[in-house]
């Protein structure tokens, strides 16, 4: 694979992505959902009822805009029961239709590895984005987040204190953004290789936090991720430290915890001896979703999170909105026809 050039490539898109722009964002179901949090049933009005919605590609009018997103449901689905919900971003130039399919791994690598660890346990939205990336202009992806989960949550039973949000390089700086905006709609998060590129409005209250990177990583530096990490570090209450990482050419991975957090707001840090990357493999440079570690370890965070309110927040100051970049329309790599989770155009 001719990684130097492609990363060149992608470089270069994500330095046009965190160029300009500023957004003014929509709190409307974290706000309706901070009510929502604190009941034990924590059932949504579409349990009960025959559902409408077929897993598959879905539409929706969010912002003025037509937007497409990919929704499946357990086949032994029971509108009884409560589900766990997991959104996934695709990273920049990937799709949601890779995220969905597994790509060239299939279905052991669909939605980062975690639909088939769930055994029918859980509910999976992919969204797609604008100019197949996030850059959350004016708000309108975390409003699509919203609109989505609404319709969703109307018509099949959630458990709304089981809601999570993962992605990769791109799809993780969206998955911080929605940590950072929406922090009573989901109860945790995985963002690996991710940046500060999709804004974070507000990004003051705890949210349960696990992060990826590579620690060579050519398109996001190991830094941006730290840098994430660390703002839940410290609205989790964690104690601040400097996680041990693995040294060039170990080809291993560390993953640490974090002590001191509060309760119910864990802070978990995976770095790995890799490039830019969902799906490193210990003792290897090659990568692949069927071989990978990330989507154990990912599977293990949000399950270890019981059903049942989260521990409620300190008050704090309601923040203003920060400057957040938006992409400006621009020439991009070439998006990969399959999700290969090694550096690929996909990525950014």
């Amino acid at each position: 694979m001719k990684q130097r050039s492609i990363f060149a490539a992608i470089g270069a898109a994500v330095l046009l992505v965190l160029a300009t722009g500023r957004m003014a964002l929509s709190d409307s179901l974290g706000a309706t959902t901070s009510s929502t949090t604190a009941a034990v049933a924590a059932a949504t009005s579409g349990c009960g009822k025959a559902p409408t919605l077929r897993s598959g590609s879905q539409t929706i009018t969010t912002s003025g805009k037509n937007r497409t997103w990919i929704l499946r449901i357990p086949d032994n689905y029971d509108n009884s029961h409560p589900y766990r919900l997991i959104m996934a971003y695709h990273w920049l130039n990937g799709t949601a239709q890779i995220v969905d399919s597994g790509g060239s791994d299939g279905a052991v690598w669909a939605y980062y590895g975690l639909k088939q660890l769930s055994n029918n346990s859980t509910i999976f939205i992919a969204p797609q984005g604008i100019n197949n990336g996030w850059g959350n202009s004016n708000g309108e992806d975390l409003t699509f987040t919203d609109d989505v989960l609404r319709l969703v949550e109307n018509d099949l039973c959630v458990d709304t204190t089981q809601r999570f949000a993962m992605g990769w390089s791109y799809g993780g700086s969206m998955s911080f953004a929605v940590a950072c905006a929406r922090p009573t709609v989901f109860r945790a998060v995985a963002v690996y290789s991710g940046a500060n590129l999709s804004g974070c409005n507000g990004g003051t209250q705890p949210v349960a936090y696990m992060g990826i990177h590579g620690i060579h990583d050519s398109v996001l530096n190991i830094s941006n991720g730290r840098s994430l990490r660390d703002r839940f570090v410290s609205n989790n209450g964690c104690t601040p430290m400097t996680p041990r990482e693995p040294t060039q050419g170990s080809l291993t991975h560390i993953t640490t915890t974090y002590s001191g957090c509060r309760a119910g707001y864990p802070v978990v840090w995976a770095a790995f001896d890799g490039d830019h990357t969902p799906s490193p493999n210990d003792g290897s440079t090659s990568t692949s979703g069927a071989r990978t570690w990330t989507s154990g370890e990912v599977w293990r965070f949000f399950t270890q999170f019981q059903s049942g309110p989260s521990p409620s927040p300190s008050p704090s100051p309601s923040p203003s909105p920060s400057p957040s970049p938006s992409p400006s329309p621009s020439p991009s790599p070439s998006p990969s026809p399959s999700p290969s989770p090694s550096p690929s155009p996909s990525g950014g």
